[in-house]
């Protein structure tokens, strides 16, 4: 009996509230002959390679905790294109509380979606080609999921996701970023930076919000597989994946392009709030002016009109005077004849 590459989740997934039934994942029928059966195939079934792969189908890969996994590389390569549609829409598009660590509050909450925040206005105000997602389930091939607080992805769509599988997309992470304020600090400080560096991910970030401190790590090549620290230059990190420097002030990530602070939606709002206070601002002292002008020139056309007026008068005090004058000098003649 040979074996297919056809999957079928059979293992029970664990959720939030317990374990819930699994849920059969079938594909089309291949065309073509079945791939020939691997090395431990027992009456169509093996179990060597950490799944059960039976007649028609394929169990989903597990982690040594129970928890789904994405098939190895071999075995996606196996796969018809409708049957890897089929095993990546199987995969949950969340991690249990089992997998995480406990909610550290709104602290780390808050770092991490302001970094998210100000990133993505960053990339998208520059129109790159990048995804940027926080606390999303990632699966790479045979490896346990994860759930980075935010990871960055170069040229690929900035798409609404609910999980990223590496196999499907045709790329790993970039650039990961751990906030870190209580609990176990080996796993992000430690297991982390020797995980992320085995599974290939260039570049991790992790800000220590609780020492309110920052610890970068880069491979130093494609095909390094062990970190090696980012020398901080004046407290700036760089970063080469995301063409940024970044470092801790304010008890918050700062991120900047040269020397230009990389502003978040608050700050932009802010920023544009003060445009347009300064805006009407400038309208209202144009407005006084135009209207300390109106009045001036009001003051000075009323002043204009007393003078005319008192000028007038004037004129009007000299003709009654000289009329005055003209008719005693008529009275003097006519007494002195």
């Amino acid at each position: 009996m040979r074996t297919s590459s056809r999957y079928l989740q059979e293992t029970p997934v664990r959720s939030r509230r317990g374990p819930v039934p699994a849920t059969s994942v079938r594909s089309q029928p291949r065309s073509g002959p079945s791939p020939p059966a691997r090395s431990g195939a027992v009456d169509g079934l093996t179990r060597a390679d950490g799944a059960v792969r039976l007649e028609g189908m394929l169990a989903l890969r597990t982690s040594p905790a129970g928890y789904p996994m994405a098939p190895s590389v071999e075995e996606w390569a196996a796969l018809s294109p409708a049957e890897r549609v089929a095993v990546t829409d199987s995969l949950p598009g969340e991690v249990t509380y089992d997998e995480m660590a406990m909610p550290e509050g709104e602290r780390h909450f808050e770092a991490k979606i302001r970094a998210l925040d100000a990133l993505r206005g960053y990339f998208r105000r520059h129109r790159r080609r990048i995804y940027l997602a926080a606390e999303m389930p990632t699966y790479y091939p045979a490896e346990p999921r994860f759930a980075p607080d935010l990871f960055a992805v170069l040229d690929a769509s900035d798409q609404v996701r609910d999980k990223w599988v590496v196999s499907a997309e045709g790329k790993g992470l970039d650039w990961v970023l751990e906030v870190h304020v209580g609990g176990d600090r080996k796993k992000d400080a430690e297991r982390n930076v020797a995980r992320y560096a085995r599974l290939g991910i260039p570049e991790y970030f992790l800000y220590d919000r609780e020492r309110n401190r920052l610890a970068a790590y880069r491979l130093p090549a494609p095909d390094a597989r062990v970190y090696t620290p980012i020398v901080p230059n004046h407290g700036l990190y760089e970063s080469q994946v995301l063409g940024l420097e970044v470092r801790v002030a304010e008890d918050r990530l700062q991120f900047y392009w040269g020397t230009a602070l990389v502003l978040e939606s608050a700050d932009l709002i802010a920023q544009l709030q003060e445009m347009y206070d300064q805006v009407q601002r400038r309208a209202e002292e144009t407005e006084q002016l135009r209207e300390a002008e109106r009045q001036r020139a009001e003051a000075e056309r009323a002043r204009a009109e007393a003078a005319e007026q008192r000028a007038e008068a004037e004129r009007a005090r000299a003709e009654a005077a000289e009329q005055a004058l003209a008719r005693l000098r008529e009275e003097l003649a006519r007494r002195s004849r």
